[in-house]
């Protein structure tokens, strides 16, 4: 299966939690493609199985521009994405933590939770990154019929 990481990062964070992503989905077996927003040219959702879509949350709680530069290009809104993202409770607090993932997250209505990393995903958050993606693999070969082509449980 095809699985697209798109994200979009000033600092690194979210690029980083994007390449780890991409790490775990390449060792179960997925074929794996990275989508820089804003710099990498236009992308067809339809031909992947679940895109990963990854942010920052700008300006007390807002989402780029580049970002809602890309949701325009995709047109519509497809069924198999994932929303992931890194932000600092030191500007905003609690309530405008990530609140960029919060809205991409409730405007794709995605099926899978959001995942929300405070600065980096190294350290102690790096388990949470990887729970993340292995619960949302488990879905998509579980929902596509694909499970011989990657691990069958989410904790493998």
């Amino acid at each position: 299966m095809k699985v697209l990481i798109a994200y979009l990062s000033y600092s690194g964070n979210t690029e980083e939690t994007a390449q780890m992503i991409a790490e775990r989905c390449r060792e179960a077996k997925m074929e794996v493609e990275m989508h820089q927003i804003g710099v990498d040219p236009p992308i067809n959702p339809e031909e992947y199985a679940l895109i990963c879509l990854g942010t920052f949350t700008w300006d007390r709680g807002s989402t780029p521009e580049e970002m809602k530069e890309f949701v325009l290009e995709i047109g519509y809104k497809p069924g198999h994405i994932a929303v992931f993202g890194s932000g600092d409770t030191q500007f905003g607090g609690d309530e405008l933590f990530c609140r960029a993932v919060d809205k991409l997250w409730t405007f794709y209505g995605s099926k899978w939770p959001m995942l929300k990393i405070e600065q980096s995903p190294r350290g102690s958050q790096e388990r949470k990154v990887i729970e993340w993606t292995e619960g949302v693999l488990y879905d998509v070969r579980n929902t596509t019929g694909n499970s011989k082509n990657v691990g069958t449980t989410p904790s493998e």
